[in-house]
């Protein structure tokens, strides 16, 4: 009923058939090929107004080893920037070699989400930048440890005060690197699709977001994160978690936090911003393919099984949202 809901608001109406070359019919938009008003997803543009020596120092914090208790995991490490804001696996590794029970989210348009982490634990990326510093399978450091290791290096040091107007304390470490964060938008072509520019976006793709509305997909995600905005249960319509599946702790969600066992199963919607480059899919890292994710999701969420070509519709939609931004640039230099 929920998806139900959120799909009558927010699709769009029909728009014009036209026949494909083989003779089938695809659906496209007009041919003036941009973006109808009233849409559920919503454009971003490049962050602004960021002190941009925070931004740097915060840059610098996001790659420093110093955090973690033996100098050798970085914030960078579970989520390099240049391959799409996490490091492809399907759980990361901490110190000593140490595995998560999580899949590692992308940093990128973090901002944009109403809580962080999967479950939804920290309510800023203040605050979530305080977790991985303590987690024994991540950093397994302390601020006891990490502070005096900071301010012990005088240029860094020097660097708190001018800009800060301190050394390094917690709450100036966590802003710097919260506020790097908040200069982690990536716009893409889709966006200036939705900002009326025309020509951004290929035939195929169009049909792609038009399956993408009409399968009810916007329903949980859409916004300026086009996810990240509410919690969802995996498995609304059609149970995920089996008889044959081994339930882990981690599979739980939000109910690890809250206790709710309505809340079992239910974790933040996920943003598809740069979804191509973020495989493997889902909290625990079980699909390799969009293409795969996409079956799923229509299979788990929304009751419907969505027909080859239309997953391929979908998926070359979905790798339109691929951004633009000068760390994610870095992949392309040799």
């Amino acid at each position: 009923m929920r998806a139900l809901l959120f799909l009558l608001l927010w699709i769009i109406p029909a728009t014009l058939f036209v026949p494909a070359a083989q003779g089938e019919q695809a659906l496209l938009f007009s041919p003036r090929l941009a973006a109808p008003r009233g849409e559920a997803l919503q454009p971003i543009s490049p962050a602004t107004g960021l002190d941009p020596e925070l931004v740097q120092l915060g840059h610098d914090l996001f790659h420093d080893t110093r955090l973690s208790r033996d100098d050798t995991i970085s914030c960078a490490h579970c989520h390099p920037l240049e391959s799409g804001g996490m490091d492809g696996l399907k759980h990361s590794f901490g110190i000593e070699g140490k595995e998560g029970v999580i899949n590692t989210p992308t940093v990128y348009n973090t901002s944009l989400h109403f809580t962080q982490f999967w479950d939804g634990r920290a309510k800023d990326l203040e605050t979530q930048a305080v977790g991985p510093i303590h987690d024994p399978r991540e950093m397994g450091s302390s601020w006891q440890e990490v502070l005096p290791k900071l301010n012990a290096d005088n240029a860094l040091k020097q660097r708190f005060i001018r800009i800060m107007g301190g050394q390094a304390s917690v709450e100036r470490v966590v802003g710097a690197i919260a506020t790097f964060e908040r200069s982690l938008l990536t716009p893409s072509r889709f966006d200036r699709y939705l900002q009326g520019v025309e020509g951004q976006l290929t035939p195929q793709e169009l049909r792609g977001y038009k399956l993408f509305k009409d399968y009810g997909c916007a329903s949980c995600h859409q916004g300026r994160g086009i996810g990240g905005n509410m919690y969802e249960k995996i498995g609304i319509v059609h149970p995920y978690f089996t008889s044959d599946k081994r339930v882990k702790k981690a599979d739980l969600g939000r109910f690890n936090i809250t206790g709710n066992p309505d809340h079992k199963h239910e974790f933040k919607v996920p943003s598809l911003r740069n979804v191509a480059l973020t495989a493997p899919y889902f909290h625990n890292g079980a699909v390799k393919t969009l293409e795969g994710a996409i079956k799923l999701m229509g299979y788990h969420q929304l009751g419907r099984t969505i027909r080859p070509t239309h997953i391929a519709d979908i998926a070359t939609f979905l790798h339109s949202l691929t951004g633009e931004h000068p760390e994610l640039a870095k992949e392309a230099t040799p």
